[in-house]
């Protein structure tokens, strides 16, 4: 990998850690008890992963709406 691609795989994991700890505070304040002991807990995730999805459509249709493309290279 190059330094650039070093950093930026720095960057991204610092941001992960940064924002886990933060929701799983959170989470632990608004849900109480331990995560692990939850039942359904394979329906919250489901949720959560349809929430994003809908984040990231709407995302892209704003995004399209405002004639934004984001980065240069074609996969």
């Amino acid at each position: 990998m190059t330094p650039s691609q070093e950093q930026h795989l720095e960057n991204i994991a610092e941001e992960a850690v940064r924002l886990i700890g933060r929701k799983y505070k959170k989470g632990v304040v608004e849900h109480n008890g331990n995560l692990w002991k939850k039942k359904h807990i394979i329906d919250f995730a489901i949720d959560e992963a349809t929430d994003q999805i809908i984040y990231l459509l709407t995302l892209k249709a704003q995004l399209k709406e405002k004639g934004i493309e984001l980065g240069e290279i074609e996969e």
